[in-house]
């Protein structure tokens, strides 16, 4: 009889935890499919950019007109390029080695991807980069994480707000910070230390935008960052704003692979402070 329950909680914990990578794949799938919607239009702009110039070049024949109008037409093209190949890469099922992953550009293609919905919602956003080293992470995930992390960011701000993005080598530790800071309504206190929990959320409903929250992005983050033997540290003051470190190996090894597959979604969003340390739960 004990052998048959201790087979049945093994079956459900199986099934549970089947259902759960089966959910993070469909919330995946369908924050890509918002992300296609976004960056359609940025396209639309990009495209009508190039025409609107080429039309120009065609009309004046002097060389320094024309000379202006390929200069434009060539930032476009370029700026098109990058749209498409990040959202490609997200599509895709990369492998899960760690390489060397110039994160300036993985934090500026990223913020390409959501500059219409930034600028929709009237987020203005502040970098701020030091000179860091290349960090040994899958971008293609860490790029996930952060686009949650920034879309948590946006909805924390209802009426517009100020974003800050910093980068920042910790030389002590061997680390890359990575940080994505808000003035928005933060998280109260009593609700800080669960936010990492699977299925926990403190989202109320979806906003304007129609994106709600299923208590998965949060703890699908720290399972990435972990899995990247990295850790991700949350300070909160309600009324101020919330701002998430992830703290990143900065690459001083070969390319390696993660010990799992990890299923990342794309959506959750100074004073409190909650942290994991690499390789807790």
């Amino acid at each position: 009889m004990a052998t048959n329950c201790v087979e049945d909680v093994r079956q459900l914990k199986e099934q549970i935890e089947l259902l759960k990578q089966r959910l993070c794949q469909a919330q995946r799938l369908t924050a890509l499919g918002e992300l296609v919607g976004t960056t359609t239009h940025e396209f639309n702009n990009v495209l009508m950019t190039v025409l609107n110039y080429a039309k120009m070049g065609m009309r004046h024949k002097d060389v320094q007109t024309r000379d202006k109008c390929f200069d434009k037409i060539l930032a476009s093209a370029n700026r098109a390029a990058t749209i498409t190949n990040t959202v490609l890469g997200m599509a895709r099922n990369r492998s899960s080695s760690l390489e060397p992953t110039d994160l300036v550009k993985l934090v500026d293609d990223t913020l390409l991807l959501l500059e219409r919905e930034m600028n929709k919602y009237r987020i203005v956003v502040e970098k701020s980069y030091q000179a860091v080293p290349p960090a040994m992470v899958n971008g293609n995930q860490i790029q996930q994480v952060l686009l949650n992390l920034l879309i948590n960011a946006r909805q924390a701000m209802a009426g517009g707000g100020r974003l800050w993005i910093k980068l920042l080598h910790d030389v002590d530790n061997q680390m890359v910070d990575l940080v994505v800071r808000d003035n928005g309504c933060g998280i109260p206190a009593d609700k800080l230390p669960r936010i990492f929990e699977s299925f926990y959320t403190t989202k109320v409903g979806p906003d304007a935008s129609g994106k709600g929250g299923t208590g998965l992005g949060l703890s699908m983050c720290r399972d990435i960052i972990e899995a990247h033997r990295g850790r991700i540290r949350v300070d909160s003051t309600p009324g101020r704003g919330t701002a998430f470190t992830l703290k990143l190996p900065a690459a001083s090894e070969p390319a390696r692979k993660l010990p799992s597959a990890v299923p990342a979604p794309i959506i959750a969003p100074v004073g409190t402070t909650t942290s994991t340390p690499a390789g807790s739960r």
